[in-house]
């Protein structure tokens, strides 16, 4: 410091400083307004944070400390503090966290105050969110009201605020349906600042008013609205640097950091991207509109007006709609080629057009150009799950099943809700016989679509699989309420009939399952409740009427069982069986001479039936009618076909014998031997039956004319028959026993007979009529 005269050393030591009153009403004041301002914001980072229950928590309190600070100043006489922008700050943020908060009314009344107030200079723009609010509540006339009331008080100079607004007003008339006035609202928009959302919306509005030609001029404006942000050449060098920078693990990783922080070219991607997902929706919605009658030239006009505007990539993405559409109507031949034109772009499109011709191929059953496509499309884009899905349908087919379950694996990986390889994931599963991971993907994937039927049915059907029958019972229930009641329509109301008629169609099958899972946990009350609604929404499902015959004749209620085998007898009229278990019925009743008509009526019409022989001669004799025709013929038939199945057992044994000799041989010479050999045997074997039928012949016409000489030699015939009988069974207890079908149960000791004299007592019993008619039947 300059002091040439020494005053600074006179005058000694400065005084100290007077002391700051932290109690005065000043301070006070301007306490209260900081207190105000912090509130404000932490209200709105937490509604940046989207935490907006904090948000409202907060903003009451702001509001509470403004009026406490307004109210101190006047109290003080401290006008000149008083902050009206504060107060505004503070009732804005308040009207915002609640219309956040969903608090509609509640926002409305604190917007209110702000737009009457005439200190407000800005105060009427508020109406927009006020309209906004409209909006929501779908208040459409008012909000159109709201929105007007703000472009009144937005000046001409501020025109991009002003087109956004009107932009408002042409969506709330949309909503309205009033499609002129908001296809003449956004016209005036596309010509004074012209955007992709508004373009948008313009082409939708000519499409409900029918207007084709307008939709051309309209889409011709859209793909003519420059892009902003960065150019192909800046995007390709962006994408470079990214490469670049992964590959450099060491000086780089700055640098990708800084890229991935980049906001402004994160903006700018992202409104590219809005814009082109405008563009290709209104190409798809334009394409097939444009001319009714030729829908092809709709989709080569707009194919032109992208490539005239360099927009290759939405251009490719429209030739594969192309490609869709001859789908659609059935031109594969047309859509191969589409596709396969793909074969000379880029990468993206190639891997694009590949899949889709994988899937073409696939459905066709091409499994080998499904598969060549299908890994060209994963070759060019690994990270593509709808390839990595087709790959491993492929690998499904051709039974290689952990490869295509670690491909759908990578499918889920790439996209998580991907719900064709979480499905296909739970397929493979249950083929590989791993019903609980199989089980879990079926229930991740109805998470995803929780009403799915395929889904809740396979969910369902694992665990039957797995012996859980009352989850079954339970996931098959609610596979049912999908379905809707079923009842039908009634007929005062066809319209409404008609648009739930898809809603009220019930699956028969899935009532038969409910009911075998019944059946299977030992309810047989439910398990007749539901196979008796399957019957009634298909009644031609022969299981599930073998089913509620059997169960009828179990509760013996034979009337009841008659009418269900009757309606089997029609839906089979060949089959023997159904008219069996009928006259069967009628047995069961006491109805004899019914049942006795019957049986020779079926006996007419199938004379080789072993088992209408059989009863035929049982109701004979409990009718006491003589019935020695009928067991001449059942000798006969019984003759014949134990001799049939020995030959063939024995025709089998032969072959088993000539096939382990010919395995221990070696050479060709050998081999030829052991076939001459095998070959004289099956000669030999077919001299023996021809030789045992002329045995069996002469037989047959001795006793016939024994039968005719008399009733003193009727018991020498019946011991004749028996002995044969008995020879011949006795023969065929020492066969191979044949392979139990998948309809019958294996006879345990005490069922299945062992003396001759047991089978004797079982056939001649005039109380025999048991339940060997139903057996097969109750099998199932």
């Amino acid at each position: 410091m300059f002091d040439p005269l020494g005053e600074a050393r006179k005058a000694g030591a400065a005084p100290p400083l007077v002391e700051k009153n932290e109690n005065s009403p000043k301070e006070v004041a301007r306490d209260l307004e900081k207190a105000v301002n912090t509130l404000i914001e932490q209200s709105a980072d937490a509604i940046l944070k989207q935490n907006y229950e904090e948000a409202l928590h907060l903003a009451k309190d702001a509001g509470r400390k403004e009026r406490a600070f307004t109210k101190h100043c006047e109290t003080q006489g401290l006008t000149d503090l008083l902050n009206i922008d504060l107060t505004y700050a503070v009732f804005f943020n308040l009207a915002n966290a609640y219309h956040l908060n969903g608090l509609w009314k509640e926002a409305i009344q604190s917007y209110t105050p702000i737009v009457k107030n005439k200190q407000y200079a800005h105060g009427g723009r508020l109406r927009v969110n006020m309209g906004n609010i409209y909006f929501e509540q779908q208040q459409y006339p008012t909000a159109i009201r709201m929105y007007r009331m703000a472009l009144d008080q937005i000046p001409n100079t501020s025109k991009e605020i002003r087109y956004k607004i009107k932009r408002n007003i042409g969506a709330a008339q949309i909503k309205l349906g009033h499609y002129q006035d908001a296809a003449a609202t956004f016209e005036d928009i596309m010509e004074g600042n012209a955007d992709f959302q508004s373009g948008f919306n313009l082409i939708i509005c000519y499409y409900a008013i029918g207007e084709h030609e307008k939709m051309r001029r309209g889409f011709t404006n859209l793909i003519s609205i420059p892009m902003e942000g960065l150019s192909e050449e800046e995007e390709e060098e962006l994408a470079s640097e990214s490469k670049e920078s992964e590959s450099d693990h060491t000086s780089s990783k700055d640098h990708l950091q800084t890229l991935k922080t980049d906001g402004l070219r994160a903006e700018i991607r992202a409104r590219r991207k809005k814009a082109m997902e405008y563009i290709l929706i209104a190409a798809k919605l334009c394409a097939p509109a444009l001319d009714k009658k030729d829908w092809l030239a709709g989709y080569n006009w707009v194919i032109d007006a992208l490539k005239q505007e360099s927009q290759e990539s939405l251009a490719s993405e429209m030739e594969i709609c192309k490609a869709h559409c001859f789908l659609k109507q059935k031109e594969f031949e047309k859509a191969i080629e589409v596709l396969k034109a793909f074969e000379k772009k880029d990468h993206v499109h190639k891997a694009m057009a590949a899949t889709n011709l994988s899937f073409l191929y696939f459905i066709e059953g091409d499994i080998s150009q499904a598969d060549k496509y299908a890994s060209m499309a994963v070759r060019h884009q690994r990270y593509n799950a709808k390839a990595l899905v087709n790959k491993g349908n492929c690998l499904y087919v051709k039974n290689e099943c952990e490869r295509a379950k670690e491909l759908f694996l990578e499918a889920i990986g790439v996209e998580a809700d991907c719900i064709e390889a979480i499905h296909n994931l739970g397929l493979v599963n249950i083929k590989m016989g791993v019903l609980s991971e199989a089980l879990q993907a079926f229930e991740k994937l109805h998470s995803i679509i929780p009403s799915n039927i395929e889904v809740l049915y396979q969910i369902a059907n694992l665990h039957d699989m797995m012996g859980n029958y009352r989850q079954a019972a339970k996931w098959f229930n609610i596979l049912i309420s999908c379905f809707g009641n079923g009842d039908k329509p009634e007929k005062h109301n066809s319209k409404q009939a008609g648009h739930n008629q898809g809603k009220n169609v019930a699956d028969p099958g899935v009532f038969a399952r409910l009911g075998q899972i019944f059946n299977k946990d030992d309810d047989e009350t439910q398990a007749f409740h539901y196979h008796l609604e399957s019957y009634r929404y298909f009644p031609i499902n022969l299981d599930v009427i073998s089913w509620l015959g059997v169960w009828y004749v179990k509760s013996e209620l034979y009337e009841k069982a008659i009418q269900f085998f009757e309606r089997a007898s029609q839906i089979q009229p060949t089959e023997v069986k159904w008219r069996l278990m009928v006259t069967s019925c009628y047995r069961r009743m006491g109805a004899y001479q019914r049942a006795m008509v019957l049986y020779e009526q079926i006996h007419q019409d199938y004379p080789e039936n072993l088992e209408c022989l059989r009863y035929l001669v049982a109701i004979c004799k409990d009718l006491g009618q003589r019935c020695d025709h009928y067991q001449t013929k059942l000798a006969k038939l019984e003759r014949d076909h134990a001799a049939n199945t020995k030959m063939q057992q024995q025709l089998h044994m032969q072959q088993t014998m000539a096939s382990g000799q010919g395995s221990r041989s070696g050479g060709n010479s050998a081999r030829s031997e052991d076939n001459e050999e095998r070959y004289g045997t099956q000669s030999s074997q077919r001299q023996l039956y021809q030789q045992q039928s002329v045995d069996y012949n002469e037989s047959r016409v001795s006793s016939s004319g024994s039968g005719r000489g008399g009733s003193a030699n009727t018991g020498g015939n019946e011991y004749s028959r028996t002995s044969a009988r008995q020879q011949d069974e006795d023969e065929s207890e020492n066969a191979a026993p044949r392979p139990l079908l998948s309809h019958e149960r294996p006879q345990t000791a005490a069922q299945r007979p062992t003396t001759q004299a047991s089978r004797n007592n079982k056939q001649e019993a005039d109380d025999d009529w048991g339940d060997a008619d139903v057996g097969n039947l109750l099998g199932d």
